[in-house]
């Protein structure tokens, strides 16, 4: 065995590692934590200072037995996990776990795994750093206190199998808010004047807009009549030399969401590659809030720079991170090698290493210098003034290789002007009046989630991706599209001293890949709003998050974090569950005017539905709210929609087709069978002969489905996904690629399964 056992997180890493040490080295690795808070109950001693009780996980014990085995034939042991807590915490539960000799261990950290870097760390062990493993155990006990307090209430007051979490909530929380501002939205119009200008001799038009704005169409047309043969000048011209400098080079935090803008990745997607990049040495390590160049780094990247684009494009740059709690120690995401211009690898971990390349060079070179020039239009006879402004890139700078992503989606257009003077006549080729409507705040993205959540100082960036995919998980929030609004859109145009008038329609406000709400976690977020309004707080949810840095530097005791934390809540707990009250969030939406009857729309135990009628009717109806219907904005009509079904159709036969809508969406019912309806047929709107298409092709599907049957015996030969195979009972078996399914007698199909009965 060798002297040295070098124990890291993944075997990808472990892998890389392995490479540049040489003999007397072994590399293992732990596959991530190796023991958790116990499963079975709470797994804290709350009597004993909040006191964690750890166990082995189950799938990790022969992991433990192989490492303990090789531990105890190693001189040394190296802990090298992640630098960060969680990283942390991995080496102290090994040291314990493993029952390691203090004396022989050593705990190693690096920001690359280059063999420099592993080479110098090797040099220069450390020991575990207690307060950073407390910070981690402080988050891990506070969130099991919430979680394990929070979602039987939730179970007992909603839904079963529901469940909160401390930083989830307040996420969900900042998609609820969103959501109702954009319901309680309601859009003006209004009407913008533009210009199309041309001076004299230039082809080149200048494209202008009023510096007011009109409310009404009356007053807009006003103002056209006002320019009609009127003479436009340029009342003043102002031009200066504008700077603009690179973004700074990437947290965990801006590549989640720069990759979610300009490669459309999801938030876990992105950390997932990255963490992929880091472990085959491609990159540093991809959980960090810092800023920070290494001076090796700063010295390469400049060399690059110089040689690829020449020594007036470099420029020097140290940024200094701003973040709370931010480790200075640590370095942004950047390549490992900045001369490596690509790299082997799959296509999207090629494209977030470009960004990563390109945002890390971009960073260390010159400003981009600009002409920018605004241009005032007047009137002789109008007091109003048009505005355009042109832009001159005089030197590219860093915008020769990068420009940082917008949330707003604005493209980047430079508009160039004629050369212009003051009192320069111009032709008026046209002045649109053109209606326009207010626009509400746009939905959040997982990208402008992150920066939100980041602003607040809510969470950490390592641990944003989990929490998107939580809420998606357990049904709180969908990723959805929004199509937008129809909108009649009125048009004037001055033209040839003539004003004419057109109209349009419009969709506005067409949204893509944003976080909506579901009814449920709408419900959710209400009843802990109401109930545990610290939990929903984004100031008192980001000192928790301050205290745990502050446990991270010594500062604070990691057990006072959590009995401040805990005496308060846990009340709070007890008189909820005190209240017996069960909550329906019931919302009476109106009346049936056919019947009189009240219709209601709540939670139920198969998600949001429609009631007519009241709870002690014995003919009340039922139907379950489709898909993006939300309980808080439906309407009346959406509602008396909804009960027109389930629909008569027609016939097949003689069965009767009906149209309705059930726990998996829409279908198609007749004699006792269902048909699911295709992608974009309406349950309202089919007709008889689109019904009976559906009803035979799925007839036909399982026609052809069966390739043989045995009934005496119960077995099936089908035509499955994947091919044929054989069924019995419940059981599915392979059939060997060699043998003909079709031709397949009873006793060879006995034959397979007793084969594969044995492999088992």
């Amino acid at each position: 065995m060798s002297e040295n056992l070098v124990i890291v997180e993944s075997p990808a890493k472990a892998r890389t590692i392995e490479k540049f040490l040489g003999k007397g080295y072994t590399v293992k690795s732990s596959f991530g934590h190796i023991r958790d808070l116990k499963k079975k109950g709470l797994g804290i001693d709350i009597e004993n200072g909040f006191l964690p009780q750890y166990e082995i996980s189950s799938d990790k014990k022969k992991t433990v037995s192989e490492l303990k085995t090789a531990a105890g034939k190693a001189d040394t042991v190296w802990l090298a996990s992640d630098e960060d807590r969680e990283g942390e915490a991995i080496a102290w539960h090994l040291a314990e776990t493993l029952s390691l000799d203090p004396e022989k261990t050593r705990r190693i950290v690096f920001h690359e795994i280059t063999k420099n870097a592993i080479l110098d760390a090797i040099e220069n062990p450390r020991d575990i750093d207690m307060n950073l493993v407390k910070a981690q155990q402080a988050r891990r006990v506070l969130d099991r206190l919430v979680g394990f307090e929070l979602s039987p209430i939730l179970w007992k007051k909603i839904q079963p199998k529901l469940s909160a979490g401390r930083v989830q909530s307040v996420a969900l929380r900042l998609i609820v808010d969103r959501e109702r501002e954009i319901s309680a939205f309601e859009a003006k119009p209004y009407f913008r004047v533009e210009g199309v200008f041309y001076a004299e001799g230039s082809k080149k038009p200048i494209h202008a807009t009023l510096d007011r704005k009109f409310d009404t169409e009356d007053e807009a047309r006003a103002f056209l009549e006002r320019c009609r043969g009127e003479e436009f000048h340029i009342a003043s011209v102002d031009k200066r030399e504008a700077r603009r400098s690179p973004a700074p080079p990437f947290t965990t935090s801006t590549l989640q969401q720069e990759a979610a803008r300009k490669l459309g990745y999801s938030v876990s997607q992105t950390m997932s590659i990255a963490q992929r990049l880091y472990e085959a040495g491609l990159i540093t390590y991809m959980r960090t809030d810092s800023m920070n160049l290494s001076t090796l780094a700063l010295g390469t990247t400049k060399e690059v720079v110089t040689r690829l684009y020449g020594a007036p494009y470099a420029k020097t740059r140290n940024y200094h991170t701003h973040t709370k709690g931010a480790q200075e120690a640590h370095e942004a995401i950047r390549p490992t090698y900045v001369s490596n211009l690509d790299i082997e690898g799959t296509a999207t971990e090629k494209r977030l290493y470009n960004l990563i390349w390109k945002r890390t060079v971009a960073c260390q070179m010159a400003d981009a210098v600009v002409e920018k020039t605004d241009v005032e239009i007047r009137g002789s006879r109008i007091a109003e003034k048009f505005l355009a402004s042109g832009e001159q890139i005089l030197f590219d700078g860093f915008l020769k290789v990068y420009i940082e992503g917008r949330d707003d989606e604005e493209s980047e257009n430079l508009t160039v002007l004629p050369t212009l003077g003051e009192g320069q006549l111009l032709n008026c080729n046209q002045i649109s009046a053109i209606q326009k409507y207010t626009q509400h705040l746009p939905r959040y993205s997982e990208a402008s989630l992150v920066k939100k959540l980041e602003e607040l100082g809510i969470g950490r960036p390592s641990t944003y991706a989990s929490t998107v995919s939580t809420l998606i998980t357990r049904g709180y929030i969908i990723k959805g599209d929004k199509p937008g609004v129809d909108q009649e859109v009125c048009q004037l145009d001055l033209r040839d001293g003539q004003i004419t008038r057109s109209v349009r329609h419009e969709k506005t406000g067409a949204e893509k890949k944003k976080l909506l709400p579901e009814n449920i976690g709408i419900v959710v977020t209400d009843f802990l709003a109401a109930n545990f309004a610290d939990i929903l707080d984004y100031g008192f949810t980001a000192q928790v998050e301050e205290s745990f840095d502050k446990v991270a530097k010594g500062r604070l005791s990691w057990d006072k974090v959590i009995s401040d934390f805990y005496g308060p809540f846990h009340k709070e707990v007890d008189g909820s569950l005190q209240d017996q009250e069960h909550t329906r969030s019931e919302r009476l939406i109106g009346y049936d005017p056919a019947s009189g009857k009240p219709i209601s729309a709540r939670i139920g135990r198969f998600g949001p539905l429609l009631q007519k009628g009241a709870s002690d009717d014995p003919d009340k109806q039922f139907v379950s709210l489709r898909k993006g219907q939300l309980i808080e904005t439906i309407t009346l009509e959406d509602a008396l929609q909804l009960f027109a079904l389930p629909r008569v159709v027609g016939h097949y036969g003689d069965a009767e087709i009906t149209t309705a809508i059930g726990r998996f969406g829409p279908y198609v019912k007749y004699d006792g069978h269902f048909v699911s309806l295709a992608k974009g047929q309406d349950p309202y709107t089919l007709t008889e002969e689109q019904a009976i298409a559906l009803i035979e092709e799925s007839r036909n599907k399982e026609t052809k489905k069966v390739i043989a049957d045995f009934p005496d015996a119960g077995i099936q030969i089908l035509n499955g996904r994947y091919g044929p195979y054989l069924k019995k009972g419940k059981e599915n078996y392979r059939i060997p690629k060699k043998q003909d399914a079709a031709s397949l007698t009873l006793e060879d199909c006995l034959a397979i399964i007793s084969k594969a009965e044995k492999k088992k």
